[in-house]
């Protein structure tokens, strides 16, 4: 689907389950994301984003290393979370395994995916969401040339009201000039 020097963002397959279950379990990528997730919340996760790709064309890709084909987390567009500021827009996200982080795949992949979009969709813009307290994940938008949306701030409705990471903050990059 695309592909990098290092990477390929590809459709999911039946195969990607378990290293995603791995990656979600793991409470070091869910610290600032949310609960541990169940092999069965995987499993409605990877069917949901091939709805979208097959619903829009796109969807937050399973990303491949190319040098060994290891499937070592997602990267990509889809439609912007209901309930959200976001909803109706186009979302972009990412979650990589804890081995993988700091190798710079994430950003490797979302500049990918970015320009996927502005070659392949249009729109005027792309939103990201985090909670406040994702400072790589907001790190990221920046280093990309995202721009929070100050006024923006939201309690995202899918988080229980007692959580620490309901508190979510938005972030835009508009389509270039």
């Amino acid at each position: 689907m695309i592909h990098t020097d290092r990477l390929v963002l590809r459709r999911w397959r039946e195969a990607d389950v378990e290293p995603f279950f791995a990656i979600c379990s793991d409470p070091r990528v869910m610290a600032t994301i949310g609960p541990l997730q169940t092999r069965d919340e995987i499993v409605a996760a990877v069917a949901r984003q091939n709805g979208f790709q097959d619903q829009h064309g796109f969807c937050f890709w399973a990303i491949e290393r190319r040098e060994d084909a290891a499937m070592v987390g997602f990267c990509g567009i889809k439609p912007g979370a209901e309930g959200t500021p976001i909803e109706g827009e186009v979302e972009i996200g990412w979650r990589l395994g804890f081995a993988d982080w700091g190798k710079g795949y994430a950003r490797e992949a979302a500049t990918a995916s970015l320009e996927w979009a502005w070659d392949r969709r249009d729109i005027s813009a792309v939103a990201a969401i985090t909670t406040v307290g994702n400072s790589r994940s907001w790190g990221l938008m920046e280093r990309l040339g995202m721009v929070r949306a100050s006024g923006e701030d939201f309690d995202h409705p899918g988080v229980p009201d007692d959580s620490p990471l309901k508190p979510h903050i938005v972030y835009r990059i508009a389509r270039p000039a």
